[in-house]
């Protein structure tokens, strides 16, 4: 009888997972399994045919495919644009709203606004205002600036779309650096000033060694975003002009739901994973070696 007490204690917790185990079997460790699979088939055009083993075929075609070499490259620039700005800039903006001011709430819903716009409203209002006669080049116009292609030409199209990224992450990663702050002792600060440290200084003295978990978690959830990004380009660009702005993602799905070539698709997407994976993995690294400090 005892032994069957500490068996139903030690089998407890695992039948209140078990709900959301299966669920994510079903749709997540299944599929992913799937996809896994198909990445050394090939399935395409007719699916009603069966998937046939074509073992390292569509590795080989990868490795050969200069659009995919082009979106690895976009994804490459993305996160070396965006993930910086996104790591620094709402640092400043949680410092600067973590302060007891007249309307600060107010302050902080503004920041925060974009983050709950939909994304499609967002990448339709954006591309609006990129349009040649849209709003960004009416206010160069005085200025004797030339319309500027925002979203129609090569060089601008990229970091067009990056630029709405910033904007709409800016507060969400403003409230996670206004929680770490929240937790900081404001004793710190005023031992700090009684050392002469103050203004901008002790921020750096105090505020950024104490809020570097927090720049960790930041900078790898924004990263694992920027690799994932595809609602601002299908809205704004389609990839294009010229590939310019396609993503891993968007050609995932270009080749998924456009072309059909479903083993293909599948094949970029394990590619996309280890990306991710690999991400994940220097987090942990750098979150551990920050926590032995």
């Amino acid at each position: 009888m005892k032994d069957w007490f500490h068996y139903r204690q030690r089998l407890t917790p695992y039948l209140f997972l078990a709900p959301a185990l299966i669920i994510l079997g079903l749709t997540v460790f299944w599929p992913a399994l799937q996809a896994f699979y198909l990445s050394f088939n090939r399935y395409e055009y007719d699916l009603t045919q069966t998937p046939q083993w074509v073992g390292l075929a569509n590795f080989q075609r990868l490795s050969q495919d200069p659009v995919f070499w082009q979106t690895l490259r976009n994804t490459l620039l993305y996160l070396v644009g965006v993930v910086p700005i996104l790591a620094i800039a709402p640092l400043g903006l949680a410092i600067l709203v973590n302060r007891q001011l007249r309307f600060i709430t107010w302050y902080r819903a503004a920041f925060y606004t974009p983050v709950i716009i939909s994304m499609v409203v967002a990448g339709i209002a954006w591309r609006w205002l990129y349009a040649e006669n849209g709003l960004l080049n009416q206010f160069l116009r005085p200025l004797g600036i030339e319309p500027i292609p925002w979203l129609t030409h090569p060089s601008w199209a990229l970091n067009s779309v990056m630029a709405v990224t910033i904007w709409k992450g800016l507060g969400y990663y403003m409230v996670i650096y206004l929680a770490g702050l929240q937790s900081i002792p404001q004793e710190l600060y005023e031992a700090a000033a009684i050392d002469g440290s103050d203004g901008i200084r002790r921020h750096w003295d105090i505020t950024v060694p104490l809020m570097r978990p927090y720049l960790f978690l930041v900078a790898v959830i924004s990263a694992i975003s920027a690799t994932k990004v595809f609602e601002e380009v299908y809205i704004m660009t389609q990839g294009g002009p010229r590939n310019s702005s396609k993503t891993i993602v968007y050609y995932v799905y270009e080749q998924a739901f456009r072309n059909l070539e479903i083993s293909y698709a599948c094949t970029i997407g394990l590619v996309l994973f280890l990306i991710i994976l690999t991400l994940s993995l220097i987090n942990l690294k750098l979150s551990s070696q920050t926590r032995s400090l």
